[in-house]
């Protein structure tokens, strides 16, 4: 695959920490607005330009794309934000619990997202993409990475390995206790053994940021449409990504929690779901599954484990996904979830809000007349993600949930 050096828009020197921000869709409006308060150096203010009005004001009018534009280009004539003089990449370091995974921060080629060189494993709504594609044009920048994963080169963590004896461009620890750490690679050498390194990696896929990308390739295709004399190497056939070695990636589970039992009695429920589940045991404490086909399950109280019975089992690498037994054994037939992409009635809580958010869920829906009902996941794998996507095939929506999260803002690739 090729990778793409860009001349990139970063915080200038002893700011990074300031202005680095979670990315624009862990938060609702709300959150959204709390985080930004008293911080006006944080990149949330421009990756959700809603903030810096009234609550009642449409998030998704003109005004809030342009004052989103209006922020970026004062913090860079301020000096908040700088610009390479020449093409370069970075390495972007995350710590989290002793953890380290290094990344290269590069612009990869929407030609090969469309061509399948960089794989998705899921669907995206359209909602979601027009949000950031009206975000993309207005700030004629992608100012938040796609989180990319490709299978591990030992030529490339020979490089990766060469720069990181360097000192960091920054070095910061996060709010959240995340260590941060980035190096610039600007020598032509470097940069060079690095792009020629990566023309061996068969391929990329999307560990988290299918919308980001999809909106990225559709922003491209507008202006491809509209450049009747274009090369090729225009800024907009590219777009913002970092590429991580799959085996330093860790995936958190994706719970669910539904708000009722679909008229069924709690007795009804249990007796149903015995038929595809063994109950393995009940107990109060909560209960996190320890393997592949185990779950968790919360109701009214209590915590059940609970394990896959061997005939529902299947080796195909989306049925067999843990996710995908649970919507076709238990939330479609039985709770009549047919598509949580859009049902009112499900919710998906990351892992790392741990199993006292379902807890809290649980009691919250009970208390507004219930029963609801929580499953705890077993986290998919790195190589069932890649399984799917080398087949060509989609995961069921939420199926990973992946930590420590990318920090927006460090990077801006401008488009023109």
């Amino acid at each position: 695959m090729r990778i793409h050096p860009f001349k990139a828009v970063r915080p200038a020197d002893g700011v990074a920490c300031e202005v680095a921000a979670l990315p624009y869709d862990v938060y609702n409006r709300a959150e959204a607005a709390a985080a930004v308060a008293g911080k006006p150096l944080s990149f949330l203010n421009i990756d959700r330009p809603e903030t810096q009005f009234d609550p009642e004001m449409d998030m998704y009018a003109d005004e809030v794309y342009e004052k989103g534009r209006d922020l970026l280009r004062e913090r860079i004539a301020d000096g908040t934000f700088v610009r390479e003089d020449a093409p370069c990449l970075f390495l972007y370091e995350l710590v989290m619990d002793g953890r380290s995974q290094v990344g290269v921060v590069t612009c990869c080629a929407v030609d090969e997202y469309e061509n399948g060189t960089i794989k998705k494993h899921e669907n995206t709504l359209e909602k979601k993409e027009r949000d950031r594609i009206r975000h993309i044009d207005a700030l004629d920048a992608q100012t938040g990475p796609i989180f990319l994963t490709y299978r591990d080169s030992t030529t490339v963590d020979a490089l990766v390995n060469d720069v990181r004896t360097e000192a960091p461009l920054y070095d910061f620890v996060s709010e959240d206790g995340i260590a941060h750490r980035v190096w610039r690679i600007a020598d032509p050498e470097k940069v060079n053994a690095l792009v020629e390194a990566f023309v061996d990696v068969p391929a990329a896929y999307i560990a988290d940021g299918h919308h980001r990308a999809a909106s990225a390739v559709k922003v491209s295709r507008a202006r491809r449409a509209a450049c009747s004399d274009r090369t090729g190497d225009e800024e907009f056939n590219y777009f913002l990504s970092v590429l991580f070695p799959a085996g330093q990636l860790a995936i958190l589970p994706y719970n669910r929690v539904v708000r009722d039992l679909n008229g069924l009695t709690v007795e009804e429920f249990l007796n149903k779901l015995q038929e595809k589940y063994e109950i393995l045991h009940v107990q109060e404490p909560q209960l996190e599954p320890i393997e592949k086909g185990a779950m968790g399950m919360y109701l009214q109280g209590r915590w059940y484990g609970l394990g896959i019975r061997p005939e529902f089992e299947s080796d195909d690498p989306v049925g067999g996904l843990d996710a995908s037994l649970l919507q076709d054994h238990v939330l479609s037939p039985i709770l009549g979830i047919e598509d949580p992409r859009t049902s009112g009635r499900i919710e998906f809580v990351g892992g790392i809000r741990g199993l006292g958010e379902l807890e809290r869920k649980v009691k919250a829906y009970d208390a507004e007349g219930g029963p609801a009902v929580a499953f705890a996941m077993f986290p998919t794998a790195i190589e069932e993600l890649l399984a799917v996507a080398d087949a060509g095939m989609l995961m069921p929506p939420k199926s990973t949930w992946f930590e420590p999260k990318l920090r927006s803002g460090l990077f801006i690739h401008e488009l023109s």
